[in-house]
């Protein structure tokens, strides 16, 4: 497989700003207002603001396994890549100051899910993924034919935001499902 540098060069720019965005949304957006994101990035966010535990280790950790079995299932270039982009958004996280943007929590919600949401795209298109949930709803989709990515992501958010609301309050939690809309 012959690799084309300026094709890559692409990518890891869109994945460097796709982990920005999403870092904004999280940052800038979410977090001052005890909202939480989807995905294993939801659930870390979730853990970190019920325990206190980093926010940016959760990340990493949490979504290890599915960086893992992405590699074996998709490939060595995915692996690398959406591992890089996981680590990526921790880093992120934990060492670049976003600006807390609006106490107002309807704009947080909106806007703090239109930068996680251009983030991820981004990736997604340099071939990357910030959440390893798109790879556990990509692998369960290609097995279970009555399910498409999408059914599994809104599947598993359902219980994220579930949880959201018994440990964050109704309001955290109908706040961050219009995020995640």
């Amino acid at each position: 497989m012959k690799l084309d540098l300026k094709l890559e060069l692409k990518n890891v720019f869109l994945i460097l700003v796709g982990i920005f965005l999403a870092g904004m949304g999280i940052k800038g957006f979410l977090l001052s207002s005890n909202f939480i994101d989807g995905g294993v990035t939801g659930i870390s966010m979730l853990i970190s603001g019920v325990s206190g535990f980093s926010l940016p280790i959760l990340v990493a950790v949490l979504n290890l396994p599915f960086v893992v079995v992405g590699y074996y299932q998709l490939g060595l270039r995915f692996g690398i890549k959406s591992g890089l982009g996981i680590l990526g958004l921790s880093l992120c996280i934990a060492f670049v100051n976003f600006p807390d943007v609006t106490p107002d929590k309807l704009l947080t919600a909106i806007f703090g899910g239109l930068f996680i949401g251009a983030g991820i795209g981004l990736a997604i298109r340099g071939g990357a993924v910030l959440n390893g949930t798109e790879i556990a709803a990509l692998l369960v989709s290609r097995r279970v034919y009555i399910l498409n990515v999408g059914d599994v992501i809104l599947l598993l958010n359902v219980l994220i935001f579930g949880a959201a609301a018994i440990f964050l309050g109704i309001g955290p939690a109908l706040y961050s499902i219009l995020t995640y809309a």
